[in-house]
């Protein structure tokens, strides 16, 4: 397992990419987190500039957070509960409508260590990218670490979804 000052590193150096490809491209972006707790917000904010095409991230930890600020539909989080691919859909569609952006990302999971469940288990992770362009994506991820392990790991992947959304865009055109 790498370190965690590695892992920073990498974090913020995959932050800066983002911040980059949407400023030269002029794309905005928002963030939905759950399990996370605003972290991936929080890399974004430390590149500088970021401001111009990151809008804005909702922590929605509670399944109250998720119907009041997301839109997440009551019988949905009830059916299907707050760790799955459906509720993780529903809370980027909801983020990016919130901040009317190009695109966003959502993260919701099983930081640990407790909570688990044998059918979600501690380091589940759903995310889901939404984008104003009819691009839907999402990913399951069973992280193997402890809680500031996974959380560094989910928004690791969040980032490189969101930067990867860039990149299909400027090859694209």
């Amino acid at each position: 397992m790498e370190h965690s000052e590695d892992r920073a590193e990498e974090l913020v150096a995959l932050a800066a990419r983002v911040v980059a490809a949407y400023g030269a491209q002029g794309l905005t972006c928002a963030t939905a987190e759950s399990c996370t707790g605003g972290l991936v917000g929080h890399l974004l904010t430390e590149i500088p500039g970021s401001s111009a095409s990151f809008m804005g991230a909702a922590v929605t930890y509670s399944y109250e957070a998720k119907e009041k600020v997301l839109g997440v539909d009551a019988g949905l989080l009830e059916a299907k509960g707050a760790v799955s691919a459906e509720v993780a859909a529903a809370m980027a569609a909801g983020v990016r409508e919130l901040y009317e952006v190009d695109v966003a990302v959502a993260i919701t999971g099983v930081a640990g260590p407790g909570g688990g469940t044998p059918d979600k288990p501690v380091g589940l992770v759903h995310l889901h990218l939404s984008g104003a362009d009819g691009c839907e994506e999402g990913r399951r991820k069973v992280w193997p670490s402890d809680r500031r392990g996974n959380k560094e790991l989910s928004a690791r992947e969040a980032l490189a979804m969101l930067a990867g959304w860039a990149a299909s865009r400027r090859d694209a055109k």
